[in-house]
């Protein structure tokens, strides 16, 4: 190749380079999208686990928002206060008191206490049980069918099946509402930590029913309620339910329960 034809080519690539950085720089300029600094230091401050737990599509949704001003800055179920008064600084607002919640299953029947219509072999899901025959092997409707859809949503390995039955992990739940929106039949509900007393049942049948299907179940006798100093006991639909802003956690409901379900 000659001199002049490397020179032409060296001036055709250059200028095709000039040319795609100024069209490159014009377009940066032009689709420029504004970063909200407070929105990015807000993200920072999240802990970054994207469970969905506070309403929104992950930790982003949720710095949006808050940087909006369209949600709390202690709304994120897993950084609980410590995260809270961090993005308070951020937005410069009080950060407010949010009680530390966690999950809790309805139920105690257990594989000793629970007792069962039919051998069933099939898939592990509890969702899989509105297909099966009674809606599960378990003879109480209202029971944690034990296969563990909840185990499966449950991004921080809070919660377990135990003895057929889930249980979980106080320390480890971060409250996200993953295991309460997994399980089918309604048995797991966010209560505040500091509670030391729960009713382990969901039970809608008579007592007499509910005796037949469990030796756990709760069969609304009253007597909770009855003795309950704060009336913070309510009886509905057939098994008791405490109020938890009443409670004061002084055990007299406990001590009460013939069938020793309130835990």
């Amino acid at each position: 190749m000659s001199v002049s034809g490397i020179l032409i080519a060296t001036v055709v690539v250059g200028a095709v380079g000039l040319f795609i950085g100024l069209f490159l720089g014009a377009a940066a300029i032009k689709f420029k999208v504004e970063v909200d600094e407070k929105e990015e230091a807000v993200l920072a401050a999240l802990p970054g686990n994207n469970c969905g737990g506070c309403g929104f599509a992950g930790c982003s949704g949720l710095a949006a928002a808050i940087a909006k001003g369209e949600a709390p800055v202690n709304a994120c179920p897993v950084g609980g206060e410590p995260v809270g008064k961090k993005i308070a600084d951020i937005m410069g607002v009080e950060a407010g008191s949010a009680e530390r919640q966690v999950a809790f299953v309805k139920c105690a029947g257990t594989c000793e206490k629970a007792n069962v219509d039919y051998e069933y072999h099939g898939a592990k899901d509890c969702r899989v049980m509105a297909f099966v025959p009674n809606g599960g092997a378990k003879s109480c409707n209202y029971g944690c069918l034990g296969y563990g859809s909840c185990v499966k949503a449950c991004p921080f390995d809070a919660i377990h099946v135990v003895d057929g039955v889930a249980v979980v992990d106080k320390e480890a739940c971060k409250a996200c509402g993953k295991c309460v929106a997994a399980c089918p039949k309604h048995l797991i509900e966010l209560i505040p930590y500091k509670a030391e007393h729960m009713v382990a049942c969901s039970s809608k049948d008579k007592g007499p029913v509910t005796i037949k299907a469990c030796q756990a179940g709760c069969i609304a006798c009253q007597l909770c309620k009855k003795n309950c100093p704060n009336d913070a006991i309510i009886i509905e639909d057939f098994h008791a339910k405490i109020d938890y802003s009443k409670c004061t956690n002084c055990g007299a409901c406990k001590e009460k329960c013939p069938k020793k379900i309130i835990v």
